[in-house]
């Protein structure tokens, strides 16, 4: 089930974004085409059970939307839909978890 955006609570929105898993999947949504990726290319370091719960809970507060095409489900991040909802927020957590990614980055090369 897809829920509207418009239908969505600021903090179901929030709560959604907040899980690193969850960032992951929505950046990684962010830099495909619309229905490129399927649920299991994903490469997070979780069991397919909690991916799949994961997954519920983007759609569930309307950034994603999920179709079958034979044994496979892709995904399409609602980004235009959200976006008219919260303006901006997208936008702020892929920055941010992108300055993370750069900071992991520098951290793990400084290490070297």
């Amino acid at each position: 089930m897809h829920i509207p955006p418009g239908d969505v609570p600021l903090g179901a929105a929030l709560l959604a974004l907040a899980d690193p898993v969850r960032q992951t999947l929505v950046r990684e949504l962010a830099g495909a085409a619309d229905w490129e990726r399927a649920c299991g290319s994903f490469d997070v370091p979780v069991t397919k059970a909690t991916l799949s719960r994961h997954f519920a809970v983007l759609r569930e507060a309307g950034l994603l939307e999920q179709r079958d095409a034979g044994p496979k489900r892709f995904n399409r991040l609602r980004r235009a839909e959200f976006d008219e909802r919260f303006p901006g927020l997208l936008a702020l957590v892929l920055r941010t978890a992108e300055s993370k990614d750069m900071e992991n980055t520098e951290n793990t090369e400084d290490k070297a």
